[in-house]
């Protein structure tokens, strides 16, 4: 029924305003609009904050187009049937033209003048400026509402649903008061057409009245202005009603209480009462004054403020014992923190992160997420940020799924230089190593940053350091980061542009904890997964020869190998590579097919002088910041990668069928023969 009651009022509006309609329900419709417009003033008065009438905008159009509609309609009823006495228009129309002005219709020409005066010019006007300065504020406002929502978010204090909830209303208050500026000026055009149909009613009243009923020029005056001033009496009062309602909305303040109540507290002192009853009884005693009326009201100022001064003192009720805590119980919350990544801070950090200080530590920390999580092809979990009392003071820890994986100090009222190799002479200050990169630094006094820039030396804020390592350390763990969870995310957002491709591949025939193996196997070995769908038809065709996970991913290696690449070299530029003599291929391949248990394992004493060679041939390279690959046999890629992952990490070791037969290779350097390697 709710769905077609809408409706039926729109399709009664039109009936209003096209339909002849009786004065009886006339006079229903009337009582109708003042039931409406109360009913609306008291919810505005009951709203604690403006958002609880979010509706009000909407609420005030179709308000004003019902008392439009009863304005036609009267109009018509009052031009037609105006001759035949004031109760031709109906009780209501009659009521307001004789009892409530005294049947003088210049008196009630004087009270619609003054009724208007109050509506235009005081409340409707005051009502829209401040419409108009919220709206503009709240939009102003709105990207800092939003920043804090995220910082708040990233810091722990809100959860996802609170942050979404939040987001929703900062929305919501925003169409609220622009759609409150708007919505001003129904109220405003309502009084003017209200002004306009009265001297429509009274000109065509007269003129009806003298030509058409051969009324005398008083008696047609006397007829039919009374009930044009009682229809606009009538159709005034709602509207100066949905004004105030109106005018208490957009100048409410968010407030635990409603508007009485809020009012209420802040009157509720003997503060305010006593200085007004003492000023009042000074007048009260002054000759000339009218005292049998100031003085009673001073006394009545006076024992408020005796009655409210004896409140304030009294005793608060004593606060009921707390039952003693079962300290046999333990709770799930004591011993299970949801949050997967955390960055725990010692007390002299805490600026960093006070926002109110200006500490720049959170909003870092949203970049951070936000980058990465366009690099890695995921959404990053959030970063939790609390206080450690067991840290030292100048000490940040970084720990993902509960293990330390970074932990370094800083000093937040200093800066750290670092010398990246074109620094000239030295700073005064405590020599350090960069937590990030492992480059000599140094942290000096603020003052002396410019001084460092001059010399060479990139100078970064403390907040800067934090962020940097903790985006160092997300990308070296961001398998850790991807579990089960964002894999369904990753296979739900490819079913909007692939869903066949998705059918095919989870949950059969790959299940979902396959699939997550076989991806964090990819962002182990530094491969992102921001091509999902060219990694997700890669792992379908698989899967038609296997389901382990190992074999997967080796079997789709050769069609990721140019998002490999062209992390590596640009597309006009050739793959420099290193690559294995064949001697040592083939002794390390016939170790590994030898090995049932498959876990690729090299002897090590063999696997250090490779690691030592490896080391050597890339220093070159890596002085200057040229990236390369490792090649080898497919069957030994797995025993090299896990020896190459502990010396060069960042270092992609490749298979031949990986790299494309179109791609231009250059070999900068072949590590010998066993017998040739460093002893």
């Amino acid at each position: 029924m709710r769905s077609f009651s809408l409706p039926g009022a729109i399709l009664l509006l039109v009936a209003l305003l096209v339909v002849p309609i009786p004065a009886f329900l006339l006079d229903v419709f009337f009582i109708m609009n003042i039931m409406i417009s109360l009913a609306v003033l008291m919810v505005a008065l009951n709203a604690q904050k403006p958002l609880d009438f979010s509706a009000f905008p909407t609420v005030l159009l179709f308000a004003t187009l019902f008392r439009l509609g009863l304005n036609v309609a009267s109009t018509r009823v009052v031009l037609v049937n105006g001759h035949e006495g004031g109760a031709a228009a109906g009780h209501v129309i009659e009521a307001f033209g004789t009892f409530l002005i005294g049947g003088d219709y210049v008196v009630g020409i004087v009270v619609f003048a003054v009724l208007m005066i109050i509506n235009m010019i005081v409340v409707t006007k005051g009502a829209g400026r401040v419409s108009e300065v919220a709206a503009r504020f709240t939009l102003d406002a709105l990207p800092g509402k939003q920043m804090a929502i995220d910082a708040d978010l990233n810091a722990g204090l809100m959860t996802p649903d609170e942050a979404r909830a939040r987001r929703i209303e900062v929305s919501t208050e925003a169409d609220f008061y622009g759609a409150m500026d708007g919505s001003s000026k129904f109220v405003k055009g309502d009084a003017i057409a209200g002004l306009l149909i009265l001297a429509i009613n009274i000109v065509g009243g007269l003129i009806l009245g003298v030509v058409s009923h051969q009324m005398a020029v008083g008696d047609a005056a006397q007829a039919y202005i009374m009930l044009a001033i009682g229809d606009a009496l009538v159709a005034q009062l709602p509207a100066l009603v949905l004004s105030i309602a109106a005018a208490a909305i957009v100048t409410r303040v968010n407030s635990k209480h409603d508007l009485a109540g809020q009012i209420g507290s802040q009157f509720g002192s003997h503060k305010t009462w006593t200085p007004v009853a003492v000023i009042l009884g000074l007048l009260g005693v002054m000759p000339g004054m009218p005292h049998l009326v100031i003085l009673p009201a001073a006394a009545a100022a006076g024992f408020a403020a005796w009655k409210l001064r004896a409140h304030a003192n009294r005793p608060p009720p004593p606060e009921p014992a707390a039952a003693p805590a079962d300290l046999s119980k333990i709770g799930w919350e004591e011993v299970i923190d949801n949050m997967q990544v955390m960055l725990d801070i010692g007390y002299g950090l805490v600026p960093l992160v006070d926002e109110r200080r200006g500490g720049p530590l959170m909003g870092r920390i949203t970049g951070v997420r936000r980058q990465l999580s366009k690099d890695l092809g995921f959404v990053v979990p959030q970063v939790r940020v609390r206080d450690d009392i067991n840290l030292a003071p100048f000490t940040y820890r970084i720990v993902i799924g509960g293990v330390v994986v970074g932990e370094d100090n800083v000093a937040p009222d200093e800066m750290l230089a670092l010398d990246t190799g074109q620094a000239v002479g030295k700073l005064r200050g405590k020599p350090v190593r960069d937590p990030t990169f492992g480059l000599d630094a140094v942290w000096i006094a603020s003052g002396d940053a410019d001084a460092a820039t001059g010399a060479g030396y990139l100078v970064v804020d403390p907040g800067t350091v934090v962020a940097t390592h903790l985006n160092h350390v997300l990308i070296q763990n961001a398998a850790d980061l991807l579990g089960p969870d964002e894999v369904q995310s990753l296979l739900d957002g490819l079913k909007e542009r692939a869903a066949s491709l998705v059918a095919s591949l989870s949950p059969q025939p790959v299940p979902l904890t396959t699939l997550t193996t076989v991806l964090r196997g990819l962002l182990q070995e530094n491969v992102p997964l921001k091509e999902f769908r060219r990694i997700a038809a890669a792992i379908a065709v698989a899967a038609q020869k296997t389901l382990d996970a190992e074999e997967l991913l080796e079997l789709i290696r050769p069609e990721l190998g140019p998002l490999i690449i062209q992390r590596l070299c640009g597309m006009r530029e050739p793959l420099r590579v290193m690559t294995l003599e064949g001697q040592l291929e083939a002794l390390l391949g016939q170790a590994v097919r030898s090995d049932p248990s498959r876990r690729h394992t090299i002897e090590p004493d063999l696997g250090r002088r490779i690691a030592d060679a490896l080391q050597y041939a890339a220093a070159p390279l890596i002085a200057e910041a040229k990236p390369f690959a490792l090649v080898v046999q497919p069957a030994i890629r797995v025993a090299i990668r896990k020896l190459v992952k502990s010396i060069l990490p960042d270092t992609p070791v490749m298979s031949f069928f990986e790299v494309p037969e179109d791609k231009t290779v250059e070999v900068v350097a072949v590590i010998g023969a066993p017998e040739a390697l460093p002893a």
